[in-house]
């Protein structure tokens, strides 16, 4: 982890003296802080808490789409922000015994399965489904991940329309029992400490006060550089500045066609 983020002046990982370890003994640097989700010690050294989520989901996106190996733990008391650091704080990541590392392929298909979910792409999301093993509960991906239907209308991280939540709430009213536990035993390894990983980055994030948007789209952002750096390291960067753009024309798109309406039905 503390190779992985070595160039990186935001992330601290406390260093291990070696000379004072032994087989029953592990001593590590002290690192002072406070829980990355003490907002009111935050905004008393005045750091801006949205700042603070929107650094710590880049983190763990890092960990996730680029290193391919991730902390699994993330809860406050194993996340400290210091006021030590060239950006006015640094993020502290103590505890590394639950981490992971996750498989290549299993780390190119997830990267594919975040673009698919920003652009609402259901054919592929249905076969990265069938890859990971939950093909027959495709149509709930976008859902567990960015509370949008499959066939959403709404914007990125705007949440559903009551036409869609209706929907929804029929096609959980026929899952069964089985159909859960089916879905949860046929998930691999690496999708459920990513699913345990993002329930506890989403709560802190919330805590700070930033918003769904900001979550998908540093995902997105991510995902789309882990795709690129394998293909082609040096296009990595143009190839995401490329997909970004694509992504903003979509958004803008859909906002103008919502804006339009809203002056429509205000007209009538």
């Amino acid at each position: 982890m503390s190779n992985n983020f070595r160039n990186n002046k935001f992330v601290r990982i406390p260093r291990i003296f070696w000379d004072l370890t032994t087989n029953q003994v592990l001593t590590m640097q002290f690192c002072h802080g406070q829980k990355v989700d003490d907002v009111v010690f935050l905004k008393g050294m005045k750091i801006n808490p949205e700042k603070v989520a929107k650094k710590l989901l880049e983190v763990f996106a890092e960990m996730i789409f680029i290193h391919g190996f991730l902390h699994g733990d993330p809860h406050p008391g194993n996340i400290l922000v210091s006021i030590e650091g060239q950006g006015g704080f640094s993020l502290v990541l103590l505890d590394h015994g639950i981490c992971k590392k996750l498989d290549e392929e299993f780390r190119l298909e997830y990267c594919q399965l975040w673009k698919a979910l920003i652009l609402l792409d259901s054919r592929k999301i249905q076969h990265l489904a069938e890859r990971f093993g939950v093909g027959k509960y495709y149509r709930y991906l976008p859902i567990i991940f960015s509370g949008r239907t499959i066939d959403s209308k709404s914007g990125i991280g705007k949440g559903m329309l009551v036409e869609e939540q209706k929907k929804m709430k029929q096609h959980l009213k026929a899952l069964e029992m089985e159909d859960i536990s089916s879905f949860m035993e046929s998930l691999p390894s690496n999708f459920l400490i990513i699913l345990r990983t993002d329930e506890l980055l989403r709560s802190t994030v919330s805590k700070l006060g930033a918003s769904k948007w900001v979550r998908l789209l540093t995902y997105g952002k991510y995902a789309s550089l882990g795709l690129s750096l394998k293909s082609n390291p040096c296009s990595g960067v143009t190839n995401l500045v490329l997909w970004m753009e694509k992504l903003k024309r979509c958004l803008n798109k859909f906002y103008g066609k919502m804006s339009a309406a809203g002056k429509e039905a205000i007209c009538r």
